[in-house]
């Protein structure tokens, strides 16, 4: 099945991209350009990530309110972007839960919190909890749980369904990611300044009223997700019914900022319709 309005991102200012729309029972409604190239994920790995975090909460493996990261930090302040810790160096500027401090440091170290409890190293405990139960099997993670997810436009369709709908994961939990924690925290969304409030889930980005953002005008408050440093996206619009992911090898700059609403917006638009 095809979508007209994906084939705007032949448009976009790239050497190569790749997109797709998926319900949440798994139809796949669209999908334009190379869906089986692998590309970095960047911080799109962050959504990942997090939900391997979140199954091994479900496991009994960690607790979302024990203690993680700097000092008088928890697991889920580590989703949640509140711990403190720098954006990129294992440092802390603020104290847990005061502001909203996007940080890759933060994942690192939820990474190794999680390899410690369970003995297993993250990518291997990612591959073994999400990735291999969904199928995705042209996914890895080599490094930095914050930013180094290799992955294909096929295999986050299959990653997109199972949030809409989860089978790896109670409801409930789903339900909690997608809830702003620590309500009323103010910080940088990256790429787009300062937002008050930076709403942010357990370890996905949720939309509310930020502007400027990098999903539509007409994209719902409820909507949540990532996007990446190297031209990626994935968002989730639960009013819609629908998730969008877009892979592309250009990094993320002004580019971006200008096609990527524009392309969300008619993605709904035709929906819509």
């Amino acid at each position: 099945m095809s979508m007209e309005s994906l084939a705007l991102i032949e448009k976009w200012p790239v050497p190569t991209a790749a997109a797709a729309v998926v319900r949440a029972d798994g139809t796949l409604l669209g999908a334009h350009g190379p869906t089986a190239q692998p590309f970095a994920l960047a911080s799109v790995t962050k959504p990942l990530a997090a939900y391997a975090v979140l199954v091994a909460y479900e496991e009994g493996a960690v607790e979302l309110d024990e203690a993680a990261g700097p000092e008088g930090a928890t697991v889920r302040h580590l989703l949640a972007h509140t711990s403190g810790l720098a954006f990129d160096e294992h440092r802390v500027t603020a104290p847990p839960g005061q502001r909203r401090l996007y940080s890759n440091a933060g994942f690192e170290q939820l990474g190794d919190h999680l390899a410690k409890a369970t003995e297993i190293p993250f990518g291997e405990y990612l591959r073994q909890a999400v990735l291999e139960p969904l199928g995705m099997t042209s996914t890895t993670l080599d490094g930095s749980p914050a930013k180094d997810g290799v992955s294909t436009v096929d295999d986050l369709v299959r990653f997109a369904a199972e949030v809409q709908a989860p089978r790896l994961l109670d409801p409930r939990t789903v339900a909690e990611a997608m809830t702003v924690q620590y309500p009323g925290t103010k910080g940088v969304l990256p790429g787009y300044g300062h937002q008050n409030p930076n709403d942010w889930g357990l370890g996905f980005e949720i939309r509310d009223s930020k502007s400027p953002h990098w999903t539509g005008g007409s994209s719902s408050p409820r909507t949540f997700g990532h996007f990446g440093q190297s031209g990626t996206f994935l968002w989730i619009d639960p009013d819609a019914g629908v998730a969008c992911v877009a892979l592309t090898d250009r990094a993320f700059g002004t580019w971006a900022t200008e096609v990527w609403p524009a392309f969300t917006d008619a993605v709904l638009a035709e929906l819509g319709r």
